[in-house]
């Protein structure tokens, strides 16, 4: 395999996506990360004591054939398939997710308001959309809007609807019938319309096993953090000391931290890459010494004294996460640096999640915990804020004239998931080697 000098920056699903490509093409791109071991948002990693969690809640959803097969090929095989359910807390009550047709079982008054101003949204032709907030209202009424997703977009975007763009909602956010709404609040979870149904998980070795099998197709140069880029020169230099020259260059690296790396950035791209924003993340880890009994792969948590957003529940989604006869939880705590800054350390935050878990009912006792951590991660998701649009546009445009191709969540600056997040890859190195798009494109 010929080395012809092609440089990956990023070694998670988008950055091996670039290097399956060049891999097909006889290329061995070298591929370069900051952290001391691959896997990117895709790392798994153990506790010492049996229990393997992810960054954060991470499953494969993709009805691409061929991804499913090359993911089931990176795994040997060895996987889990089940079909997804997922639920809502809502001050003491469960309910199935999406809670817009799900409204059975929570209080009458709250039902009826949801009802009624679902019903009076309805009526309004060619509503002003001007923002998620005016979204959530034309498409729901006030009552449910403000109860349910405009409390979990505080939790989970750390800002409000109303800074928020519509242009990433895509199937996420479903848009019932008022037939939908009368049955879910008359009759118990009648309805399956999550965008999610089918879902498929690594048997061992955690989320990170759907990537592993790649970390050959490329020179995984680890330790490698980028210091400076000389896109004159063709040089990487490293926080380590050493150097680089490159042909081609593909960044999966977050955008507002790929341009003060490059030599000469105009100050407009500076500025736009700096009004960027993303949640970061601090994800506590419960491991139990018994197993949760529930149907659920993970749940959503609207109530605002309950520091997290969401929690996935280990074991549903392999049993060769946990030590037999055990269970863990993993809990999701969202911060911003532009919207709500996180001071303190990840641990901090770990007997007030303990807390609202017994709040829940999840843990019933802090005896049966025999395993607790947290750690901080720094990039979790895109939060589509009013000032996103046009700053990734200036930022694109600018990469795209120099000649970086950019790929995944980040280097996009989109709401991808893996499968997509793997695809950019490929689709950036076919771009660097100047061949035609695929059909998946």
């Amino acid at each position: 395999m010929q080395d012809l000098g092609y440089a990956i920056l990023g070694s998670g699903m988008a950055g091996f996506g670039a290097a399956n490509v060049l891999s097909s093409n006889g290329i061995k791109a070298r591929l370069y990360e900051k952290r001391m071991r691959p896997g990117g948002l895709t790392t798994s990693f153990g506790s010492g004591d049996g229990f393997i969690f992810d960054e954060g809640v991470h499953i494969s959803f993709t009805k691409n054939e061929r991804v499913k097969n090359l993911f089931a090929q990176s795994t040997g095989q060895r996987f889990e398939t089940g079909n997804v359910y997922c639920n809502n807390y809502w001050h003491g009550h469960w309910i199935k997710h999406p809670a817009q047709v799900n409204l059975n079982g929570l209080p009458t008054d709250l039902v009826v308001n949801c009802i009624q101003d679902f019903v009076e949204a309805r009526q309004v032709q060619n509503p002003r959309i001007e923002n998620y907030h005016d979204w959530l209202l034309a498409a729901y009424g006030k009552t449910f809007a403000e109860t349910f997703p405009m409390v979990y977009t505080r939790k989970y975007h750390t800002t409000d609807a109303v800074n928020m763009s519509t242009d990433w909602l895509g199937p996420r956010l479903y848009r019932p019938s008022l037939e939908e709404v009368l049955r879910g609040a008359l009759e118990h979870e009648p309805l399956d319309v999550f965008y999610v149904n089918e879902f498929r998980y690594p048997t061992q070795g955690g989320f990170e096993s759907f990537i592993s099998g790649f970390y050959d197709k490329a020179e995984v140069l680890c330790d490698h953090e980028i210091a400076a880029i000389d896109m004159k020169e063709k040089r990487l230099t490293f926080l380590n000391g050493s150097t680089s020259t490159f042909f081609k260059l593909i960044s999966s690296l977050p955008l507002p931290v790929v341009i003060p790396l490059i030599a000469g950035v105009p100050a407009d791209v500076r500025e736009a890459a700096a009004k960027l924003a993303c949640t970061q993340v601090v994800v506590v880890n419960i491991g139990l010494n018994r197993v949760i009994d529930v149907k659920q792969q993970w749940s959503y948590f609207y109530d605002e004294d309950i520091p997290f957003a969401r929690i996935s529940y280990r074991g549903n989604l392999s049993q060769g996460s946990v030590p037999l006869g055990c269970d863990a939880l993993q809990a999701e705590i969202y911060f911003s640096e532009k919207y709500r800054p996180f001071a303190g350390q990840p641990g901090d935050l770990i007997e007030s999640t303990i807390d609202a878990l017994i709040k829940c009912g999840i843990v019933v006792s802090r005896k049966e915990i025999v395993h607790q951590s947290a750690i901080f991660l720094p990039f979790g998701n895109v939060i589509f804020d009013l000032d996103r649009k046009q700053a990734v546009d200036i930022v694109h445009g600018y990469l795209k004239d120099i000649g970086i191709e950019t790929c995944g969540r980040f280097g996009q600056w989109g709401y991808i998931w893996t499968d997509a997040a793997f695809l950019s890859g490929e689709r950036a190195a076919r771009s660097a080697m100047g061949l035609h798009a695929s059909a998946e494109e």
